[in-house]
């Protein structure tokens, strides 16, 4: 390990969160986002932290630009030793109300973008055995009602992971997913759906949370540092978890009253 670490998504919310936290351990970060004023204060405040890096625009869904971004990597630090898949996008609405083309944006991002990221990446990985940490949401886990393309491709980066962890086992490099429910960020800059009550509802859970991107940050850290796989931020969650694991027809009951409440709200 060379401490070097690549983030996309840095340019606000979680992914700076945890470019900050790696920075505090004189981490190099190669910052990535569509973002590039976002990116500029992330960097500067990831130097006064005590790292350093570079920036480099990425739109995830085009697999040139990350792989010209691991090209920079290679070039400017000598490699990478940890890649965080970070970047993303929220989405809500019925499945009926849902539109093809936010099907195709949802998971052209949230899962692609991975897949993407991970590909291009692990050449450099395989030099460094290194590892990749994939962020996901409890929502690939619970599936809650309302927003069915966000769900799924979420659900996708969950067995990406699952997968990369038992294929890249025999090459020595790490794989981690992250799954946190709603915490303070500014996720909901980026929502697409076809009902405007909808995000009102999503940005009340958000605003509403405790637990910050950088409250999470530190959980990532921690977890990572034991080796752990899935990694579940909020103590709700890994309770959610446990009961769906042990009884999922009582987690499907609750997410269909859930259902309701929601539909009977985006009619008023």
């Amino acid at each position: 390990m060379h401490n070097r670490m690549m983030v996309t998504g840095a340019g606000s919310g979680l992914g700076r969160e945890i470019a900050l936290r790696w920075a505090r351990e004189g981490w190099q970060l190669a910052l990535s986002d569509v973002n590039e004023a976002g990116l500029a204060e992330t960097l500067k405040a990831v130097r006064d932290a005590g790292g350093d890096g570079f920036t480099q625009r990425c739109d995830v869904r085009d697999y040139s630009q990350l792989t010209a971004l691991a090209q920079a990597c290679e070039s400017k630090l000598g490699g990478i030793d940890v890649v965080v898949n970070n970047a993303g996008v929220a989405s809500g609405g019925f499945f009926e109300e849902l539109s093809l083309e936010d099907w195709d944006w949802q998971i052209a991002i949230n899962l692609m973008g991975v897949v993407k990221g991970c590909k291009a990446f692990l050449p450099l990985l395989q030099k460094s055995k290194g590892r990749i940490i994939n962020i996901a949401s409890m929502a690939a886990l619970m599936q809650a009602p309302g927003m069915s393309n966000y769900n799924v491709a979420k659900a996708g980066v969950v067995a990406l992971s699952e997968s990369l962890l038992v294929e890249l086992k025999q090459q020595e490099i790490g794989v981690h997913v992250v799954c946190p429910s709603f915490f303070q960020t500014n996720l909901m800059d980026s929502y697409r759906g076809p009902t405007p009550n909808m995000k009102a509802q999503i940005a009340k859970l958000l605003e509403a949370s405790p637990i910050t991107a950088a409250d999470i940050a530190d959980y990532i850290h921690r977890q990572v540092a034991e080796g752990v796989f899935m990694i579940l931020p909020h103590d709700e969650g890994r309770m959610a978890w446990k009961i769906k694991q042990q009884n999922p027809q009582a987690i499907y009951d609750e997410m269909a009253l859930l259902a309701e409440k929601k539909r009977n709200k985006s009619k008023t």
